[in-house]
């Protein structure tokens, strides 16, 4: 790594941490994202696997670009993957704090803008037969004249099969998961993305999110009094799904009440991305042909985008191959042997 120079660390997670950082040779900006491989045996983790594999299918202009992968070793000999990016100033979530503060909507403008942005980042998405499956605001990258908006953290993405198969259930930060894998379906599909991005740009023109629950059954609670307890007339086969019960009974609300920043076609598009069943849910690219999403101002609806060429082609598939040849196998073998990504 003795073409970086870190500047400061930008996050942490259970993966390891993320670095602002400067490429030397182009002194381009660029953030490092540090995998530790502790276990030799294991190979390099699932999550980054995903990732890598994803990003390097992925080619778009509303998606962050890996732009290399560089395997090493800690000062201790102990191996190191680093995933290196694009630099993004701020993530949506520090955006809205860092210029609106807590608990403060977005310019109408400004929300969709960028929500544009991310559906058709989610529609190429889709289209590659990928689900994201963690859309949160601190997935959401925006650039420093807040013009841009990039999709990132693929960590928990994958490839959906027709017809669908069984997924874990256990995905998407709460506030942001969608119903039916709140009740218990593992057979769930692009819809939990359009669920998500429903619910985040509720929550920018909101000021915060219109569902807060701090445990499954309280989310569920939180959804059903703004749109309602769903039964078989609202969502057939909703009374088949493991944990679905006799919940109380509340009726929707209207979403102009709550979101009248919106309009009556701003609230019929989020009304229609939060369906609670998933098969009359709106599409990402349904969504895109909305009245509401025309009369969009997209800064950025055609932006120009630069393919991976800034340090190779693509990310070196030598440096994925970093564990060692057979802990990768073992963690191939192992991924296509679960029934439960």
């Amino acid at each position: 790594m003795e073409n970086y120079q870190k500047i400061e660390v930008l996050g942490k997670g259970t993966y390891g941490k993320v670095y602002k950082a400067v490429h030397i040779p182009t002194n381009r900006t660029v953030a490092l994202k540090k995998t530790l491989l502790t276990n030799e045996e294991e190979g390099v983790p699932p999550t980054t696997l995903r990732e890598v594999s994803i990003l390097r299918t992925l080619d778009s202009p509303y998606v962050v670009s890996l732009l290399d992968v560089e395997h090493t070793e800690s000062r201790d000999g102990k191996p190191l993957l680093y995933l290196v990016f694009e630099h993004m100033d701020h993530d949506l979530k520090q955006y809205t704090q860092l210029t609106k503060g807590r608990n403060v909507p977005l310019e109408l403008d400004v929300s969709k803008n960028f929500i544009y942005q991310v559906l058709l980042g989610l529609r190429e998405i889709h289209a590659n037969s990928i689900m994201h499956r963690d859309l949160k605001p601190q997935n959401l990258l925006v650039s420093k004249d807040a013009k841009q908006i990039k999709i990132a953290d693929f960590g928990l993405g994958r490839v959906f099969s027709v017809p669908v198969g069984k997924y874990t259930h256990e995905i998407v930060t709460l506030w942001y998961r969608a119903p039916e894998i709140l009740l218990g379906t593992r057979c769930y599909s692009t819809a939990v993305d359009v669920w998500s991005t429903g619910c985040i740009l509720a929550e920018m023109v909101h000021g915060r999110s219109i569902f807060c629950g701090e445990s499954e059954i309280e989310q569920l609670f939180a959804i059903f009094r703004v749109l309602g307890t769903p039964n078989a007339q609202i969502w057939p086969g909703v009374e088949d799904l493991r944990d679905f019960h006799e919940f109380p009974q509340w009726k929707p609300q209207e979403l102009e009440r709550i979101l009248p920043a919106l309009g009556s076609q701003g609230c019929d598009l989020v009304g229609r991305m939060l369906m609670l069943d998933p098969a009359k849910r709106i599409s990402a690219n349904q969504a895109l042909k909305h009245p509401s999403s025309r009369t969009c101002t997209c800064f950025y609806s055609q932006i120009a985008h630069e393919r991976h060429k800034f340090f190779t082609d693509k990310p070196s598939s030598n440096a994925v191959m970093c564990a060692s040849s057979r802990g990768m196998d073992l963690t191939r073998r192992r991924q296509n042997h679960s029934k439960e990504e």
